[in-house]
């Protein structure tokens, strides 16, 4: 009788636990539909493990975003090709890139509206070991840059301002900015453009900066949105709301400065404590358009 029992109950025990799990599955493919649906709705837009990055982060964090009541979503890629080609294919509807890429994406077909001009800044940077201390004596180097793109820019203008033939500097596709410097940090790499807060870390380490985009007063730094993706009456309220809460984001950094912001840097950069307090001091501007001559630069190189 016992043995009978217990047979009845592992039956139900069985039954029950295969009806949990068929539900279950039931329940999760209802769930992803439902936040693949929201994903869809919500305004994506991709950004970087960069400081011109800042003030999105801190609008996603202090949640700026959801105060004036929409819904929008930072993607994050660790190099600017992937970030741009999410952008290219559709699988967002903006992106933190920089005007020669946009340009470029511009020359592809792809309609762009650039939202706002970014504190992007680059610096190049040359590795300490391999005593290359001005800009003439990059012959026969290996220099970082991502192709199409504000670096691959900068770094045929460093080639083309020191005299030499560009043929004789090896220009290497590398897209990831931290990569780039741990190449440069494992002595495998001799040249590159770094952003901040990669360009603090490498001049902690002592490596030499041979040019500067701040005091060049270049600035190619963007955040773009593709035009068909902001055709509708809600992407139109999130796109307003974007650069409303772009603008507080700006003016609260502006008031507090970066460093009390150290956590969403650490976070989202992953950059040490002693890189944040080293940050130079930058002046986030509210949204505003990218400079003529600016956009100039970008499309004469293209050319």
């Amino acid at each position: 009788m016992k043995n009978i029992v217990f047979f009845v109950i592992a039956v139900i025990v069985f039954v029950s636990c295969g009806q949990s799990y068929e539900e279950q599955q039931r329940i999760s493919k209802a769930e992803r539909a439902r936040l693949a649906k929201e994903d869809s709705a919500a305004l994506k837009i991709g950004v970087l493990p960069t400081i011109d990055c800042l003030p999105l982060y801190v609008a996603k964090e202090r949640r700026f975003f959801d105060t004036l009541g929409v819904d929008i979503r930072l993607k994050p890629y660790t190099s600017q090709i992937d970030c741009d080609d999410a952008l290219l294919k559709g699988r967002i509807e903006g992106s933190v890139t920089d005007l020669v890429k946009g340009e470029w994406m511009k020359k592809k077909g792809l309609e762009l509206r650039y939202a706002t001009a970014t504190q992007a800044r680059w610096q190049f940077v040359t590795n300490r070991l391999s005593r290359v201390s001005e800009l003439k004596q990059l012959n026969d180097k290996m220099v970082a840059m991502a192709r199409f793109s504000a670096t691959h820019l900068l770094a045929e203008m460093c080639v083309d301002s020191a005299k030499l033939q560009r043929d004789n500097v090896y220009l290497v596709q590398i897209n990831d900015p931290n990569i780039c410097l741990k190449m440069l940090h494992n002595n495998e790499i001799d040249a590159m453009l770094l952003p901040e807060p990669q360009a603090t870390e490498a001049r902690l380490w002592k490596h030499p900066v041979l040019m500067d985009t701040e005091k060049r007063d270049i600035r190619l730094g963007v955040v773009a949105f593709r035009e068909n993706g902001l055709r509708s009456k809600e992407r139109q309220r999130q796109y307003a709301a974007f650069l409303k809460a772009y603008n507080v984001a700006v003016d609260s950094i502006n008031k507090f400065g970066i460093s009390a912001y150290a956590p969403i840097v650490k976070k989202y950069m992953k950059a040490e404590a002693q890189t944040i307090s080293k940050l130079p001091k930058i002046n986030f501007t509210h949204t505003a358009q990218p400079r003529e001559k600016d956009l100039n630069r970008a499309r004469n190189w293209l050319k």
